[in-house]
């Protein structure tokens, strides 16, 4: 037998990785116990697959330890169950080696896919959060539109509605380009203010909606021209108004008007 044309023949790797059939494998074993360099070659060949498996292993999750070693004592009963069956020395040598690495093969492989499925589910979990956000967001802005829609609605009807007089405040010698509307139902005493153009005021400043009734002034509310309403209902005030006027005052309000920052002013 020529050994070294013999072991690089392939045939000592086919039969670790059990490729061989049962009259090729009692010939490599029969090899294998008379030649010492077969043996020895045969030996590394399977430390080799042994460390490469190592090598390639991946660190599986803490729950595939105790899996392992549940499947381990189940087998350990079944093999005390089971008959004994008397092996050839020749033939042993390898095989606990070999079958210890093919099982942790097994176990990694089992690992890694339980690894990816989880990551697999957690990605579906992550976009069906994204989803759930998207639509509360959406159903948030939907509630928005209806309750501007619903806005825009009830206003149209107050300005449609003859019960309300309309009067035009236009603005004064302070402020040329400012202008804006009151709704006042008289039977009622209800006031809504409609804002066309007023200029921004500063944090501690505030407008004041002032009612002229029997020659004097009535607070009406103050109010913020931040564009939020398209009506602001103001404070209700008592029947026989003359005029309307703005002023700018201190914020929260003030008492009587200070006339020299009248706004807009407009006679019922």
């Amino acid at each position: 037998m020529n050994i070294e044309e013999y072991i690089s023949s392939g045939i000592l790797e086919a039969y670790v990785m059990d490729q061989l059939s049962s009259a090729e494998r009692t010939e490599v074993e029969n090899a294998a116990s008379e030649h010492s360099e077969i043996r020895y070659e045969l030996e590394r060949i399977e430390l080799s697959m042994e460390t490469l498996a190592f090598a390639t292993a991946v660190k599986p999750p803490a729950s595939v330890k105790g899996e392992l070693l549940a499947q381990i004592e189940t087998q350990q009963k079944v093999k005390k169950e089971a008959p004994v069956v008397e092996m050839r020395p020749e033939s042993s040598f390898g095989m606990l080696r070999f079958a210890a690495a093919a099982s942790i093969i097994i176990a990694l492989g089992s690992a890694i896919m339980a690894f990816n499925y989880w990551n697999k589910w957690q990605s579906a979990e992550d976009r069906l959060s994204t989803l759930i956000a998207q639509n509360e967001q959406f159903a948030e802005n939907y509630n928005q539109v209806n309750q501007q829609l619903d806005d825009i609605q009830n206003a149209v009807a107050i300005m449609n509605n003859t019960a309300y007089q309309r009067v035009i405040m236009n603005g004064t010698d302070n402020s040329p380009e400012s202008q804006a509307t009151v709704y006042w139902n008289e039977a009622t005493a209800d006031v809504y203010l409609n804002i066309q153009n007023l200029k921004e005021l500063s944090q501690n400043q505030q407008y004041q909606l002032w009612a002229i009734i029997d020659g004097k002034p009535v607070d009406a509310g103050v109010f913020d021209p931040d564009g939020s309403n398209f009506l602001v209902h103001m404070k209700n005030i008592g029947a026989n108004a003359a005029a309307f006027a703005v002023t700018i005052e201190p914020r929260g309000g003030s008492e009587s008007p200070s006339l020299e920052t009248m706004q807009v002013v407009g006679n019922v």
